[in-house]
């Protein structure tokens, strides 16, 4: 008979299609100025590239904190790490993995969002959950604004 290890951490993986290239949709989350118009409502400062520690900001979560840049491989990858409420990586530093996966020649590209490591427990199951639903909305967002021009964030929050 098998056994099924002890659930140690929780992580998730969000993904979307967008009918732009990976280079495009890549430069979208890289560029503070970009990301600024369709996510991070409070602005972002700084571009993300390995070893770079940026500032993000959300009008919904007052208070600018820091996102550090673990890998940036254009166009295809970026990893960061932040801090988590009820994380159970070493001090509490989650990782973020955004993938950009071509697909129909390279006129659209799958993005999949993988973030880890909460702890196994209540309070860690709510603070993914949460996260899972910024990460949803970040994919929809940058949808929007990428393809229409379309601001979906404005006075969503607050």
């Amino acid at each position: 008979m098998s056994h099924d290890p002890a659930l140690s951490q929780l992580s998730f993986s969000v993904s979307g299609h967008l009918a732009k290239t990976c280079a495009q949709v890549y430069e979208a989350v890289a560029d503070p100025e970009q990301l600024s118009h369709y996510f991070t409502t409070g602005g972002a400062k700084g571009r993300l590239e390995a070893g770079a520690t940026v500032s993000w900001d959300f009008h919904d979560f007052p208070g600018a904190f820091p996102v550090k840049v673990l890998e940036a491989e254009k166009p295809r990858r970026i990893v960061l790490q932040w801090e988590a409420n009820h994380s159970a990586a070493p001090e509490a530093q989650n990782t973020v993995t955004f993938e950009f996966e071509p697909e129909d020649d390279n006129s659209r590209t799958k993005v999949v969002i993988t973030e880890s490591a909460w702890q196994a427990s209540a309070a860690g199951a709510t603070a993914a959950f949460g996260n899972c639903e910024g990460w949803t909305g970040m994919l929809a967002a940058m949808k929007c604004w990428l393809e229409y021009g379309i601001v979906l964030r404005e006075g969503f929050y607050k």
